[in-house]
């Protein structure tokens, strides 16, 4: 089974981004003593409880504070910005740390209508020319744009060897089926809808059409995962992403909750119903049971690696989450 990490750098109650950016890194070096396949930082804008909005800036650090882990972005928001400059940015990555760059891209504004509008220099910018973009990157990525093409003969800079692998991420059918379409390897985000990704990524499979890049299709599950030693320590520490996630249910912009916050927050009846209802979109318990779930979930999604999205109300639980997952698993 091969395990990986996605990254949001959460910025804790009563703490700061730079304690966030900090820790990341600290978990970066962690994973990759531990064995994890890959390391993808999120995008993100204007949101209290997230601390990374640029995450190909993050992962020039994060190479060189690692040494074996694949590093790339889950992901890159494509619409407000141009396929050349991406191109560009994930060269440079990959000038820096060859063979290890992933560029994962996602087509999600990451935040509300009013920040996309400021990051997409004053006007949202639409998914509907997304595909094109795509196709227009990895041109640029493999020089393979077509010769009618106007920016043919454009020079893609830094000139390197190899390029970035270029991963499609999504949670709905329209991302799998473009993956399949332009035989790209495919992640879908259980962690955003837990309902319909295994029938998502079997179309995938089914319609895939082999490429330059991949001969064969590949698909990435991410889920929440919080592993304790014992499924009640792992339910205790977990009280900080449901209130999370009741505060982005409530339109509430704040950090995320410490575990005492937490617990002691007073829920309503229809407030208890509703994260309890978001549970399905986590793995949870202690190292066998988390094991266990794992598992069931990359056989049901038909996923060749299990990505794994951890926050909790302190970071040395977050960080003995991806220990104990990796103890369960060797």
């Amino acid at each position: 089974m091969r395990l990986s990490v996605l990254d949001q750098s959460p910025i804790l109650s009563g703490l700061d981004a730079p304690r966030a950016i900090a820790e990341t890194l600290r978990l970066a070096r962690r994973a990759d003593e531990l064995g994890y396949e890959r390391y993808w930082l999120a995008e993100h804008h204007a949101i209290a409880a997230l601390g990374d909005p640029c995450p190909e800036v993050l992962l020039a650090r994060l190479g060189a504070e690692t040494r074996r882990i694949r590093i790339g972005s889950g992901g890159v928001l494509l619409p407000y910005y141009s396929a050349f400059r991406t191109a560009e940015s994930f060269r440079m990555l990959e000038a820096l740390y060859p063979g290890r760059v992933d560029l994962g891209i996602g087509r999600a504004p990451g935040g509300d209508l009013r920040t996309a509008q400021a990051v997409g220099g004053g006007h949202a910018p639409g998914a509907e020319r997304f595909p094109e973009q795509v196709w227009e990157l990895v041109g640029h990525l493999d020089g393979a744009l077509p010769d009618e093409h106007p920016f043919k003969r454009v020079r893609v800079q830094p000139e390197v060897p190899g390029a970035p692998e270029v991963w499609l991420l999504g949670s709905s059918d329209y991302s799998g089926a473009l993956a399949a379409q332009l035989g790209l390897p495919f992640a879908f985000a259980h962690f955003i809808s837990a309902r319909g990704g295994d029938a998502v990524c079997r179309f995938y499979r089914d319609r895939f059409q082999p490429s330059a890049r991949e001969p064969r299709p590949r698909v990435i599950v991410c889920t929440f995962a919080i592993c304790a030693q014992s499924d009640g320590e792992a339910e205790r520490l977990a009280a900080s992403i449901d209130l999370r996630r009741l505060h982005m249910a409530l339109n509430v912009d704040a950090p995320i909750p410490t575990t005492e916050e937490a617990l002691a927050h007073r829920y309503s009846d229809e407030e208890r119903r509703y994260v309890l209802g978001q549970r399905a979109r986590a793995v949870l318990g202690g190292p066998q049971k988390c094991r266990d779930e794992i598992e069931a979930m990359a056989a049901r999604y038909g996923a060749d690696e299990v990505m794994l999205l951890t926050i909790t109300g302190d970071y040395d639980s977050r960080l003995r989450s991806y220990e104990l997952i990796m103890q369960a698993f060797q």
